[in-house]
């Protein structure tokens, strides 16, 4: 390891595993002073013979000597019986014990004892085989409570398993290398198309058009298109590289109509629909923070679509449901049309009010000249209010916002 040193300790969560019996591992995230960061897997019976150790090599800081020197943190001994719930409730206690280890004077922080203890093994990167009928099941702690009381630790969370359809070579260092057949467990489902996955004992950013879910070739998840829209702006220009995608350049206003979980929506300009990347996408109004060199990385480039993926083997017998472009469009103008109709017979309460007493006041008028009598002329003024000319397309166009000049052109279109 030479002069390097811990700079962070981080608890992800524990594990579950029943080879060669049942036990519970505790998941750390160890990042180095080379910036290198790498996962380990430790018991808790482990980790407190750790403690035990650390606490002989400095007895003084360890309170041995004098209780009122004692900087070491404190670290419960383990019962007799490990289950689920006693390993849950102990995270808490053992995410404060590494990140008050980490803060101590560097002669203990940096001591060889610890930085061998927290080294990758083998058993880290080779975990010993599965059971033959039960499969790991990992539990992830929640972010926010890794420093909380016991009591606010919230319920584990089982990952989702996917098999991998093809082989994948990684184009960076925060992406993984997959092979087809091999299954990971999602960490996170970003809607850019790219998802935190762990295979293994290696964990990564991975293209979800690379992935199917064991139980059947469709996405559960997967949210149903919606004709009305919602407004998006472009972040990044692309140029289209399929039949089916679009066009367009930065800062262009469209509407997507669906969301699909591989991380290429379907948006509609006018009327044409086709593919576009979400990751270039922002919604309307919405104001995005800076991106950080992790997120920079991942988003450089789009995930690959699935259509674009040689050899791929699926288990399952039947394909996925997809929707072609041309049903979206002919969906799409469908909708317009009826858009475009409701919103040519729908007219303002407050303006069929108006039209309804200028008809009484033009009536009355008329039954007064029948009369042979004439109203003042004040009368006349408010009864019949002088109507301004109706503008032309251009200057509507010209002096309406950018959602009311959309509308327009698409009225116009029908």
């Amino acid at each position: 390891m030479g002069d390097s040193y811990i700079r962070h300790i981080e608890l992800l969560g524990f594990e579950r595993r029943f080879f060669p019996s049942q036990h519970y591992v505790y998941m750390f995230l160890v990042k180095w002073s080379d910036l290198s960061e790498k996962l380990i897997y430790r018991k808790f019976s482990e980790i407190y013979a750790f403690h035990k150790a650390l606490k002989e090599m400095f007895p003084i800081e360890s309170g041995d000597i004098d209780i009122k020197d004692r900087i070491l943190p404190p670290l419960p001994a383990p019962k007799w019986f490990d289950n689920q719930k006693t390993t849950e409730t102990r995270q808490g206690t053992l995410a404060e014990y590494c990140h008050s280890l980490i803060n101590l004077p560097p002669k203990i922080s940096r001591c060889q004892l610890l930085l061998s203890f927290y080294q990758v093994r083998e058993e880290d990167e080779n975990p010993p085989a599965p059971h033959p009928f039960k499969k790991n099941e990992t539990y992830l702690m929640a972010k926010d409570n890794s420093r909380s009381n016991t009591s606010e630790i919230t319920g584990p969370i089982i990952l989702q398993t996917y098999r991998v359809i093809a082989d994948y070579n990684k184009g960076s260092k925060y992406q993984l290398n997959l092979k087809e057949g091999e299954q990971v467990d999602i960490v996170e489902k970003s809607t850019n198309g790219w998802w935190f996955c762990q295979c293994e004992s290696r964990r990564g950013w991975v293209p979800a058009s690379y992935l199917e879910p064991l139980e059947g070739p469709d996405e559960t998840e997967e949210q149903e298109p919606n004709y009305a829209g919602e407004l998006f702006v472009t972040t990044k220009a692309y140029t289209a590289e399929q039949d089916d995608e679009l066009t367009l350049q930065e800062g262009e206003t469209i509407e997507v109509i669906h969301k699909l979980l591989e991380g290429w929506w379907v948006i509609r300009q006018g009327e044409q629909t086709g593919h576009y990347p979400s990751m270039f996408l922002r919604k309307s109004g919405e104001i995005r923070p800076a991106d950080t060199e992790r997120e920079f990385d991942r988003r450089a480039t789009p995930p690959p679509r699935r259509s674009t993926i040689r050899n791929a083997k699926s288990i399952h017998t039947r394909g996925r449901q997809r929707i072609s472009q041309d049903t979206y469009r002919r969906n799409s103008r469908r909708y317009l049309h009826q858009r475009g109709q409701r919103e040519a017979h729908s007219t303002p309460a407050n303006q069929r009010q108006k039209l309804q007493s200028v008809q009484e006041s033009q009536a009355n008028n008329e039954n007064n000249n029948q009369n042979g009598s004439t109203p003042p002329l004040s009368d006349q003024t408010k009864a019949l209010p002088t109507m301004p000319p109706r503008p032309s397309k251009e200057v509507i166009l010209e002096r309406c916002t950018e959602h009311t000049r959309k509308k327009v052109s698409i009225r116009y279109s029908i």
